[in-house]
């Protein structure tokens, strides 16, 4: 099969598309996927650099967290799905190529009003951050987000999810244009940052405070974000772009009696993404299938152009998420 290969690692240039061995047939409850399409994320670059390696059991050099594609085969004890069925999911590595081998609990049905490239674009962004906004952080009806890094494919599936529940948010972002895209998607308040920027004092100022941060930026951002929130507000850290070691004033966190929970969704165990995925089948993908809900694609790729596409999300010129199709 053919699949996006890693040379060494290192730059964009470093990828390729290489006949690689198929994965092994199918048992017990794993099925076999026809990959459609894939996406890009931003761990898929890291990967590439050699900073992000790939967990146990999953290829190194093969790059890719989610895909979109038709069931090619299915184990014997897989009840779920069956050959020639659309199909969905996230994945620990090795999604960008023509075959997957999965567990079907890591797998939900593609509704049919969604493309290959559209329902490529969904698995990541909206797991993750249903998973810390909702799940982690327990964000209720009457509370408020605070989402960091807005435009970017995560943020502004949080974004999404929080106004499909009529959720005020307020959303950070480094470039205006992404925060005028961001208000077509509902944002209530967007914030320009920049090294000089205090958000704290705009969120209070505006709302007094937040109830939960979902920050995909890191410790930048981390002394401030305390500030931000109300008493018993919940920081959920995803992102450490800019950078991961903080100091700050443990008082803030006692007497406001805060929660901080770090998350991540690639190296947990099967049983933990089968929850997850439960939990996106039932209560997202109904939402996409109803059009309440769509798909956040800012450019498709052929697999043929793969440097192309990690040199086009590298630029930080996207605005969602960068598809690739087979």
């Amino acid at each position: 099969m053919k699949a996006v290969w890693v040379k060494e690692f290192g730059g964009a240039e470093n990828l390729e598309i290489r006949e690689v061995e198929n994965p092994s047939r199918a048992s017990g409850k794993e099925v076999l996927v026809r990959v459609k399409a894939s996406a890009l994320n931003r761990a898929d670059l890291l990967q590439r650099r050699g900073f992000y390696p790939a967990p146990t059991g999953y290829p190194e050099r093969i790059l890719g967290l989610e895909f979109a594609g038709e069931v090619a085969e299915t184990g014997a004890e897989a009840t779920n799905f069956h050959a020639g069925m659309r199909v969905f999911g996230i994945t620990a590595g090795g999604a960008q190529a023509e075959f997957l081998l999965t567990d079907e609990s890591l797998l939900a049905r593609i509704p049919d009003n969604l493309s290959f490239a559209q329902a490529a674009a969904i698995p990541e962004a909206f797991i993750t951050a249903q998973d810390a906004v909702f799940t982690q952080g327990g964000l209720k009806e009457n509370e408020t987000l605070l989402v960091h890094a807005v435009g970017s494919g995560v943020g502004l599936a949080a974004l999404q999810l929080a106004k499909a529940r009529n959720i005020k948010v307020f959303g950070t972002s480094r470039t205006a244009d992404k925060l005028d895209e961001c208000e077509k998607f509902g944002l209530d308040e967007g914030i320009l940052t920049d090294e000089k920027t205090n958000f704290a004092e705009i969120i209070k100022a505006k709302n007094g405070g937040v109830d939960v941060i979902l920050d995909l930026v890191g410790a930048a951002y981390f002394q401030a974000n305390l500030e931000s929130l109300n008493l018993k507000g919940r920081l959920i850290l995803v992102g450490l772009t800019a950078g991961a070691k903080a100091e700050f004033n443990l008082s803030i966190a006692l007497s406001k009696r805060l929660k901080i929970i770090g998350t991540v969704l690639r190296s947990r165990s099967i049983e933990e993404k089968a929850d997850a995925t439960r939990r996106f089948a039932e209560e997202i993908v109904p939402l996409f299938e109803s059009g309440k809900l769509k798909p956040n694609i800012d450019k498709i790729f052929k697999i043929e152009e793969i440097r192309a596409a990690h040199e086009y999300l590298e630029s930080n010129a996207s605005f969602g998420k960068v598809v690739l199709e087979f």
